[in-house]
């Protein structure tokens, strides 16, 4: 048996997006930004940003999408969703040209954390039994 949990403390970059899938269940699709900064052995400080796309479910998904709006902190518990053609995160291509990667995940539970970025709001998530709720496709 092999067991993987993963969490995640970000703020969100977009607000939410909710859709239902064709046997009614709800999904809702954001993205969240988690930031790690340092000096560097020369005493300069360096930032790295990660981004992770999280999929919710369920009633867990309707609770995202009626509460959270972006630049809101939450934090996420679940699981990495590889890329199916390459194994690990989705590479694609940003606005400059560079490369980037972002990090699927498929949660499990979601807390909101701090306000909403407007001094409004704080409180708990609504956890949830992802097993009887996700599917194993996130529709991105």
């Amino acid at each position: 048996m092999s067991y993987q949990q993963l969490v995640i403390v970000g703020n969100l970059g977009g607000d939410p997006e909710m859709r239902y899938m064709a046997d009614g269940t709800a999904v809702t699709n954001f993205s969240v930004a988690t930031n790690r900064k340092w000096t560097n052995a020369g005493g300069e400080p360096q930032e790295e940003t990660t981004w992770f796309r999280v999929a919710a479910w369920g009633k867990q998904a309707e609770a995202c999408n009626e509460y959270l709006t972006k630049g809101r902190q939450v934090l996420v518990e679940g699981r990495l969703k590889p890329d199916t053609k390459t194994g690990g995160p989705t590479i694609y291509r940003k606005g400059d040209g560079m490369a980037g990667a972002s990090f699927e995940v498929t949660a499990s539970a979601v807390r909101f954390l701090g306000g909403n970025g407007n001094g409004n709001g704080s409180g708990g998530g609504i956890p949830y039994d992802a097993a009887a709720q996700e599917s194993d496709e996130i529709p991105f």
